[in-house]
C-alpha cells in the first residue's frame, strides 16, 4: 500500500529565527513580571478560598515529579519538529523507555536501567526515522504504528520476563516489574527547614513562595537536575550553535538547505533518534523515579501531553518548561487533595475566562469574548454551588487543561513551515 504525504514546498527565502518583522517574543523582564502575576494569583486564590495545598511544597515537588517526564517527552518533539519531523510516536518511546528502564534497573542498577531506558527510546526513534526519512510514510501513520508497536511488545515480553523465575520471586508479575533501587535525591541543608517554618505561617505572597522555593529544594532527584540541564543544552545546541541552525534548516525549509550543502537526512535521523532518547529518558525517569518499577500502562498519555506542551511552547524550550509545569502541577493534584484544590483553581479560571472575555471585547472580537464571558459565568457558577468536584473530573484535570491550553494558545503559534511534509533528496533541482 502507497501512503501518500505532502512533498516540500518549492524553496524561498530563509527565515530560520525571528526577527524585527517576524513574531514578538516575550524579554526577560516580561517574563519575569508574568511569573509574579500568576504567584500572586495563587496566593489570592489559597487566601480566599482556604485551599493551603495549592501553593505547598508537597504540592509543588509532587508537580515538579510529574512535569519532568512531560517536559522530556516535549523535549524529544521539539528536536523532531525542528527538523520537520513530527512525532506522534512519543507515547510509544516513552512506553519503551519505562520497559527497559525497569528491567535494566531491577537487575543492575538505576542508572543503567535510565541508560537502557535512553537506548529504547532510541530504537523506537531509528524506527520512527526510517520510516519517515527515508521511505516517506505518512509521519502521522508511523507514530501511531510505532505506539501501537511498543505497547504490544512491551506487553508480551513482560509476560515473558517479569512472570517467572527469580523476577516473579522479586515482586514481578505479567504487567509490573520488580521494583528497582531509588536512584538518590537532594535537599538543600537548612534552607528546606527554614522555608518550611515560613510557609506554615501562611502569610500572603511570602509563605505561598517559601512553599514554592521549598518544593523545589526538598527531595529533588538527580535525574531531575539532568533534565533541567537538557532544556538548557538543547536550547544552547540548536540556538547558538552551527549544528543548530543546520538542524532548524531542515524543519523550515530542507530544499534551501540542500543547496547549501546541508545533508538533510544526516539530521533529520539525528533529530529524530535524539528525540526518541529523550522520550526514552521521560520514560525511565517514570518507572524508575516516581515509581520504581514498571507498571502497564504506566505512560498515562504523557507522551501526548508533552507533544501538547511543546506546541504551548511555540516549539521552544522556555515555553516548553512552562508548558510541561503548568501540566504537570494539573496532573499532582491527583496525588493529593484533588477535589478541594481543583475546586479552589475554578475561581482562578473565572478570573483568566473574564480577564479573555474583555479583551477579546476590546479587540471587537465579540463572538470570542461573548463566550468566553458565558463561560466564565457557568464555571462561577459551578463554583459558588459547589465546595468540592467530583473524583472523575480531577483525574480528568490534566486533559481538560491541556484542551483549555491549547485552544487558548493556537492563534500565537508559528510551527516549522516544512513540519510534517515530506522530503526527497535532490527534489529542488
Amino acid at each position: 500500500m502507497t501512503v501518500t504525504a505532502t512533498s516540500t514546498p518549492p524553496p524561498a527565502a530563509p527565515k530560520v529565527s525571528g526577527g524585527k518583522g517576524g513574531r514578538t517574543r516575550l524579554s526577560f523582564p516580561v517574563v519575569l513580571l508574568i511569573i509574579a502575576g500568576v504567584l500572586l494569583a495563587l496566593s489570592a486564590v489559597r487566601a480566599i478560598t482556604g485551599a493551603q495545598d495549592v501553593t505547598s511544597a508537597g504540592q509543588i515537588s509532587a508537580a515538579l515529579a510529574m512535569a519532568v517526564p512531560i517536559g522530556l517527552a516535549g523535549l524529544g518533539g521539539l528536536w523532531s519538529e525542528r527538523a520537520g519531523v513530527v512525532n506522534i510516536g512519543l507515547e510509544g518511546m516513552m512506553i519503551l523507555g519505562t520497559f527497559f528502564g525497569a528491567w535494566a534497573g531491577w537487575q543492575t542498577n538505576p542508572w543503567l536501567g535510565v541508560l537502557a531506558g535512553v537506548i529504547g527510546g532510541m530504537l523506537g526513534g531509528l524506527l520512527h526515522a526510517v520510516a519517515t526519512v527515508t521511505f516517506g510514510v505518512d509521519h502521522i501513520i508511523s507514530g501511531i504504528a510505532i505506539n501501537i508497536l511498543a505497547l504490544g511488545f512491551t506487553t508480551y515480553f513482560a509476560k515473558l520476563w517479569f512472570n517467572s523465575g527469580d523476577a516473579a520471586a522479586k515482586g514481578g508479575s505479567p504487567k509490573q516489574s520488580p521494583p528497582a533501587d531509588e536512584i538518590t535525591s537532594v535537599t538543600i541543608p537548612g534552607l528546606s527547614d527554614w522555608l518550611h517554618s515560613i510557609e506554615k505561617h501562611h502569610w500572603f505572597f511570602v509563605s505561598d513562595l517559601a512553599g514554592i522555593i521549598g518544593g523545589l529544594v526538598t527531595n529533588l532527584s538527580l535525574l531531575t537536575i539532568v533534565a533541567a540541564v537538557l532544556f538548557v543544552v538543547t536550547f544552547f545546541v540548536l540556538w547558538k550553535t552551527a549544528f543548530g541552525l543546520r538542524l532548524r534548516s531542515c524543519g523550515e525549509n530542507p530544499v534551501a538547505a540542500e543547496s547549501l550543502g546541508v545533508n538533510v537526512y544526516t539530521y533529520k535521523y539525528i533529530a529524530v533518534i535524539v528525540s526518541g532518547g529523550m522520550a526514552g529518558l521521560g520514560g525511565a525517569f517514570l518507572s524508575l523515579v516516581t515509581s520504581h518499577i514498571y507498571n502497564e500502562g504506566q505512560t498515562g498519555g504523557r507522551g501526548y501531553i508533552g507533544l501538547a506542551a511543546m506546541i504551548f511552547g511555540n516549539w521552544r524550550p522556555g515555553g516548553l518548561a512552562m508548558g510541561a509545569g503548568l501540566f504537570g502541577f494539573a496532573d499532582a493534584l491527583q496525588l493529593r487533595n484533588g477535589g478541594e484544590s481543583v475546586h479552589a483553581l475554578l475561581l482562578l479560571l473565572v478570573v483568566v475566562l473574564a480577564g479573555i472575555a474583555a479583551w477579546k471585547l476590546y479587540r471587537k472580537s465579540f463572538l470570542q469574548g461573548v463566550v468566553s464571558a458565558l463561560i466564565a459565568a457557568a464555571v462561577l457558577v459551578w463554583y459558588l454551588g459547589t465546595d468540592t468536584v467530583p473524583t472523575e473530573f480531577v483525574s480528568a484535570t490534566p486533559y481538560v487543561v491541556t484542551l483549555l491550553v491549547l485552544s487558548l494558545s493556537a492563534q500565537r503559534l508559528r510551527m516549522p513551515k516544512a513540519d510534517g511534509m515530506r522530503y526527497r533528496k535532490g527534489q529542488g533541482k
